[in-house]
């Protein structure tokens, strides 16, 4: 009953790193250890209460043969008193026949007592190293979740800047170069032909200004 504890201890004490190297999920099978682990500790409290009762019923059974030791003792002074000689022999042969029980009694309630105390304190023991390994099972538990995230991101880090990634990024640099080439060869061309435009206009202009001047000198008589 209490073998099972034992394989567990030393489990996890000394072979859980290369058992969990193993395993596929390492969190699945610590949950499973304490499973199997619950399922001994309630098999071991049915059989210490098992026990227990038959402990109480030997008690039971030797408080009465005692309780009937001493009513056969008082039933023999009752019939000496009587003057029953006959009857008070026979409740003292049967005062002697029950002592004997009860001595047995005692023997056998003794044993179920000790045994039962024994059972107590190995199921206590159970319990004690259950709780620790539920302690060390939730530390593993988060120490192999963590672990796992890790490992995660490490992948999710080593694709970025990876040769794929890379060259992705390279082809859309290049192509906002294009663009960006493209844009500044455009905006040249518009200010050439900006530039041609404002010439003709400021000609335009200065054409009209000439001949205001002139129109001006003739009518102050100084052309």
């Amino acid at each position: 009953m209490f073998q099972f504890f034992k394989r567990v201890k030393t489990v996890v004490g000394s072979e859980l790193n290369a058992l969990l190297d193993k395993a596929e999920d390492p969190v699945k099978m610590l949950d499973q250890f304490m499973r199997e682990m619950e399922a001994d500790i309630r098999e071991a409290e049915a059989a210490v209460a098992k026990q227990i009762a038959n402990e109480k019923m030997l008690k039971k059974k030797h408080e009465d043969a005692t309780s009937l030791v001493q009513k056969r003792e008082d039933q023999a002074i009752k019939a000496l008193e009587a003057g029953n000689e006959d009857l008070a022999k026979r409740a003292l042969e049967d005062k002697k026949l029950q002592s004997q029980q009860a001595e047995m009694l005692k023997d056998s309630y003794d044993r179920a007592k000790n045994d039962a105390d024994a059972l107590r304190e190995k199921l206590d023991e159970m319990k004690r190293e259950y709780h620790e390994m539920k302690l060390k099972k939730d530390t593993l538990k988060a120490r192999a979740e963590s672990a796992q995230t890790r490992t995660k991101m490490n992948r999710v880090m080593s694709g970025i800047g990876g040769d794929q990634s890379r060259q992705g990024f390279e082809r859309m640099e290049e192509k906002v170069m294009r663009f960006e080439a493209e844009a500044e060869t455009s905006e040249d061309l518009s200010s050439k032909s900006r530039s041609l435009d404002d010439e003709f206009s400021t000609l335009d202009r200065n054409s009209g200004v000439d001949d205001e001047l002139a129109a001006l000198k003739k009518k102050l008589g100084k052309e």
